[in-house]
């Protein structure tokens, strides 16, 4: 036991991390567009388009 768990509760633990990270990706990458669509168009208005 580690830290008070069975073995199978750490595997069970870690294929949810697994399949849960390319949910957090694709999420993180829809709301910077979604916030980037949300905000005034800023750059480029002085020169500095990036």
């Amino acid at each position: 036991m580690i830290l008070g768990l069975e073995w199978y509760w750490w595997i069970f633990i870690l294929g949810l991390l697994v399949i849960s990270i390319p949910f957090k990706i694709k999420f993180v990458k829809w709301w910077n567009e979604r916030r980037q669509e949300k905000k005034p168009e800023k750059y480029g208005k002085w020169g500095d388009d990036e």
